[in-house]
């Protein structure tokens, strides 16, 4: 077989790759198009455009040396997807964060806790009080918590409510959560707004089956001569098993309980994909009604290209995007593209900084922006 049969085959091999790769890589980057109902796979590509990303810039680079005309595939690919690629990895080198901040503005923090290390807290006492201080060394005026766990009724054994306001200087505080998730019948495991402005309204809202991720809050907190409304939300989660986590991190089809298990966790891939879209669709419903400016804290568990994502995010400012750097990973495991939390503001609103708290207390890092309210 002549040699220039075999470089043209490998060309035309390697060119439909290419082509293949630019299409996933754009369904991925536009997923948040995709009815998640209806085309629930497309999950899976904008879970992973930027390592599709990473395969596009090698055709690229392949290209301009071997064949340079055929490298305009990546870049017309890569032109395409310039907006989403902004919300995934903003063209911005470094960002600072000064503790120290202008009085006027407001600062939010949104994190998920993980119940502040409630059950091991026995063991290691001062992982809570390593996540108290972190609190208090940034001093938000807002804290928006996920998978808070604490009492609110004359039990005391664990952690009661009014021990975390003490600590953490707040004076207002709004709990929401569903008896069907207590903690040993007297603890409740739910999402939590603290704030140091008072709040004039306070409402959970509840849908079928009423379990912790069909639930959400908000509150109207008034500062100044401003009444804004914060939104605390956590979106459908995975529930890996230990034994799916092993699996993804060591993947492999040898046997029946290999294949038994990567159905298991596509399963819960496609779970998590259409029930944040029923959540994102709800959430956005409430958003929608009210009177007042909108944040919109919390754990998505979806990234920036999802249909969750923009479909909360329509028409809002996202902190990072404004005004974080690189790529902002929210989730310490799995893989180190996971920013699934996010502060979203009102376009009224000027994103002054943004943080991302790298310091391992909870699964989830912190996230902190400044805010100010433009007056126009």
């Amino acid at each position: 077989m002549p040699k220039s049969f075999i470089r043209r085959f490998t060309k035309k091999i390697v060119l439909i790759t290419n082509i293949v790769t630019a299409i996933l890589f754009l369904a991925g980057c536009y997923g948040y198009y995709f009815n998640p109902a209806r085309f629930w796979p497309v999950g899976f590509l904008t879970l992973s455009a930027f390592y599709i990303l990473l395969v596009l810039l090698l055709f690229l680079l392949f290209w301009i040396f071997v064949k340079p005309l055929w490298s305009l595939i990546s870049f017309v690919a890569l032109l395409l997807a310039y907006g989403p690629l902004t919300q995934i990895l903003p063209l911005r080198i470094s960002s600072l964060f000064t503790k120290q901040r202008n009085g006027t503005s407001l600062r939010v923090m949104s994190w998920n806790v993980a119940q502040f290390d409630m059950l091991n807290n026995k063991k290691h006492p001062e992982v809570k009080d390593q996540m108290i201080d972190l609190v208090n060394d940034y001093q938000p005026d807002i804290a928006c918590f996920q998978e808070m766990v604490c009492e609110d009724s004359t039990v005391i054994k664990h952690g009661h409510i009014n021990e975390f306001l003490q600590r953490m200087h707040f004076p207002e505080y709004f709990y929401a959560y569903n008896r069907k998730d207590d903690f040993w019948d007297y603890a409740h495991f739910g999402i939590m707004i603290l704030s140091r402005y008072p709040m004039i309204n306070k409402q959970t809202v509840m849908y079928p089956p009423f379990n912790y991720n069909s639930i959400f809050q908000y509150a109207d907190i008034v500062k100044d001569a401003d009444t804004f409304r914060i939104f605390n939300i956590h979106l459908q989660s995975l529930r890996f098993s230990k034994e799916n986590l092993k699996y993804i991190d060591k993947p492999s089809m040898e046997d029946e309980e290999d294949i038994n298990e990567s159905r298991s966790i596509i399963g819960k891939f496609r779970n998590g994909f259409l029930k944040r879209k029923v959540q994102a669709d709800r959430i956005r419903q409430e958003m929608d009604k009210s009177p007042y400016p909108i944040i919109v804290c919390g754990d998505f568990n979806d990234v920036p290209n999802s249909y969750a994502y923009h479909t909360i995010g329509k028409g809002m400012k996202n902190a990072f995007a404004e005004k974080g750097s690189g790529l902002g990973r929210t989730f310490s495991g799995i893989a180190p593209t996971l920013r699934i939390d996010n502060i979203f503001v009102n376009k009224n609103f000027d994103v002054q900084q943004y943080d991302r708290v790298k310091k391992k207390l909870s699964d989830h890092f912190p996230i902190i922006t400044d805010l100010q309210l433009s007056k126009n």
